[in-house]
């Protein structure tokens, strides 16, 4: 198993570019103490926990295609019947190749853009844990992997202890939705094949939805690649079901180095699994986006805001534009993948353009990772609602 997990970590160093053998050597230290999640202080969110890191504004301006706008409140629902347990992506800025366990801002502002509108449909569950961080992720991307004695096998046993806690603690038999999206998806991924498919707590999965990542499905297939008992959704209330996908504009696929779109390792017959949220029983959707009315996405991305209506000004944290885009699956040769349509509009004074790409170097775009930054906010209004539905279906079967 050991050796199993450790190959799987050296995947997020060898996702940008770095040497896997440097992550496999790492593997030679001992993992660190575990985690006391029965410490709260160890949650980013946990239904009725002192500054919980879900408690924040998620206030909507809502702009259509005329320029008229209106403000959507949000509400959680504190009666929802359904959880929901997200393990957040690559945001730690912390110095060393692991984080801490500080709930800085990077963490809470991912959780704020990914994980806070789903209480509209489930109590939400978020751990800290220690992640492979930013600086070691843009250190390898350079070249310069540092020196990893930071135990790759760490993010996962700390999400598999918060999970067990979760289980043991608060779950109660509850049904029980899964959200993660790039590293918090490959985590979550080892913890599904690993402690949930095929076991008696499988009959509480209500779905997993796993974003940013490479869900390996046989072609033609819903079933039996990383999953053997699990399939891809088709329907908002099918249960026990996965939705998963990563994201690119419709005007720049794949390109042939792409990190998102296919296996990682090259299986016969394999392909990486696309879900379009948008439209689970196949072909185009209208996308419900809901990205941040400044520049920020999952971190701050260095890109100028976006002009979201001429002559007008938006004050609220969201912003949400109706008809803007839409989405589809894709399948080429090489490549499954959420194709992005923007409907642009010349004659509108809503803005026909999103941020999203993960540029450097003062405007290069790499054309690799698509839109990986945005991949929850593209789709988060259609995600909240299929769970919404799950929610209802789980209820009504009586579990």
């Amino acid at each position: 198993m050991i050796s199993r997990v450790l190959a799987l970590f050296a995947v997020l160093i060898a996702i940008a570019g770095a040497a896997p053998a440097a992550a496999q050597s790492a593997g030679l230290d001992a993992p660190p103490a575990p985690n006391n999640y029965a410490d709260k202080t160890t949650w980013l969110c946990w239904p009725g926990m002192d500054g919980s890191a879900c408690d924040t504004d998620l206030t909507t301006t809502v702009i259509q295609s005329s320029g008229a706008m209106t403000i959507e409140p949000f509400k959680a629902d504190p009666r929802a019947n359904i959880d929901c347990f997200y393990v957040y992506p690559t945001v730690s800025t912390d110095p060393g190749v692991l984080a801490t366990m500080a709930a800085e801002p990077a963490e809470t502002r991912v959780v704020a853009q990914q994980f806070a509108r789903f209480g509209a449909s489930c109590r939400l569950f978020a751990p800290l844990y220690r992640q492979f961080t930013v600086t070691a992720l843009a250190a390898a991307m350079a070249g310069h992997p540092l020196s990893n004695g930071a135990r790759p096998i760490t993010p996962y046993l700390d999400v598999l202890n918060a999970w067990n806690y979760y289980l043991a603690h608060e779950n109660g038999g509850r049904g029980v939705v899964l959200i993660g999206h790039s590293q918090g998806s490959i985590i979550l991924t080892e913890l599904i094949k690993r402690e949930i498919d095929g076991k008696t707590v499988q009959a509480r999965l209500v779905s997993a939805i796993l974003m940013g990542t490479n869900l390996v499905v046989p072609k033609g297939a819903d079933v039996g690649g990383d999953f053997k008992s699990i399939p891809l959704c088709h329907s908002a209330t099918q249960l026990g079901c996965v939705i998963a996908y990563g994201s690119f504009r419709d005007t720049s696929p794949p390109p042939a180095n792409s990190r998102f779109g296919r296996p990682r390792s090259p299986e016969t017959g394999m392909v990486s699994a696309c879900v379009n949220p948008a439209n689970l029983t196949g072909g185009e959707g209208g996308l419900h986006s809901y990205f941040a009315a400044g520049s920020e996405m999952i971190g701050p991305s260095g890109q100028a805001p976006v002009s979201w209506v001429k002559g007008k000004t938006v004050s609220t944290p969201f912003v949400s534009l109706p008809g803007l885009l839409s989405a589809r699956c894709v399948s080429t040769p090489d490549f499954n993948y959420l194709a992005i349509h923007v409907n642009a509009d010349p004659g509108s004074p809503r803005t026909s353009n999103i941020n999203g790409d993960l540029i450097v170097g003062g405007g290069v775009v790499l054309k690799d990772w698509g839109l990986h930054l945005i991949d929850a906010n593209l789709a988060m209004g259609n995600l909240v609602g299929i769970v919404a539905a799950e929610g209802a279906t789980y209820a009504a079967h009586s579990h």
